[in-house]
């Protein structure tokens, strides 16, 4: 992966992240969040733990290194973090790698799970732990790291070991909440791959928290009435998809989800129509082929109808 900044020699050698902090100013520490200490090459689940835990879930550790811990890999990778995570019903975040992206977090008071790399390049230690802390005055970071409740790491240290991982972090999000700095296509996957865990209940607000920062956005709609649509609330789906193509009307999955709401409910010709609609935007041969499945879908729905009891 890229790296994304360039360090210059100098005068002008001050690194963004550090320009940042000078200009933030103010120090801020979660002292209250709280503290796992690892056990060997778990680093892992015990930052999760934090993490999850000042989300307002209790965690059992254990269950996360169940989760998460690779004992093939001594440790843990990113996705495992992430798909725990959404796991217990939270929305794991990716934040910009910035300073200022972490002061943020810290200031609306999440910690932020950070990988570094304590190693060398050739060499590599990996390592999950917990920012809790910016303290501009003594330049340094503050992290709850291995057997460390209270860890003071240099700002220069603390960036040249996170740089080794491209700058990854992530935040715990309950479902009612957005990042400080949201990036919309960004919340719009994670949310989107909190409903495909199956968290619905969890997704349904987080996609409603998504409308209320983008009014009308499209893809929150077509979650929403993804959802209505599996737990069988037609008349609700249908009240989503049509809002969808109300904004765009040559959405072909809102059409053909369009037609599988109103079939449901009975309205076979309304939803030959939405079908028909569809049709004329469909040029992929995988759509094509979904359409007709939701052709069949319809047809024997029609069928089953015209059967008396």
């Amino acid at each position: 992966m890229p790296a994304l900044f360039i360090f210059l020699s100098g005068c002008a050698s001050i690194p963004p992240h550090i320009a940042e902090l000078e200009a933030s100013r103010a120090s801020v520490e979660l002292v209250d969040t709280p503290f796992f200490p690892q056990e060997r090459y778990q680093c892992g689940p015990a930052a999760l733990a934090a993490a999850i835990s000042s989300s307002g879930i209790e965690v059992d550790v254990q269950d996360l290194v169940d989760r998460v811990y690779l004992p093939g890999r001594q440790g843990s990778l990113q996705v495992e973090m992430l798909a725990a995570t959404r796991s217990v019903g939270r929305l794991p975040y990716v934040i910009d790698g910035t300073l200022q992206a972490l002061w943020n977090e810290l200031a609306a008071g999440r910690p932020v799970v950070v990988l570094q790399n304590l190693g060398v390049a050739v060499i590599p230690r990996w390592h999950f732990a917990v920012v809790v802390g910016v303290d501009t005055e003594r330049d340094a970071i503050l992290l709850r790291s291995g057997v460390e409740q209270r860890r003071v790491t240099s700002l220069k240290t603390f960036l040249r070991t996170w740089r080794r991982s491209d700058y990854w972090g992530f935040i715990v999000l309950r479902p009612e909440e957005l990042p400080a700095d949201v990036d919309r296509q960004r919340y719009q996957k994670a949310v989107a791959a909190l409903e495909k865990a199956g968290r619905t209940e969890e997704a349904t607000t987080a996609w409603k928290m998504a409308i209320s920062q983008w009014p009308g956005n499209p893809v929150a709609l077509f979650g929403l009435g993804n959802i209505e649509l599996s737990l069988g609330n037609d008349p609700e789906a249908e009240a989503y998809f049509r809002a969808v193509v109300e904004r765009d009307a040559r959405s072909v999955a809102a059409r053909n989800n369009l037609a599988i709401a109103l079939a449901r409910q009975g309205r076979y010709a309304e939803a030959m129509q939405e079908l028909s609609i569809a049709r004329e935007d469909a040029s992929d041969p995988a759509i094509a082929a979904e359409l007709a499945d939701t052709e069949a879908l319809i047809a024997e729905l029609s069928r089953d109808a015209a059967v008396p009891d």
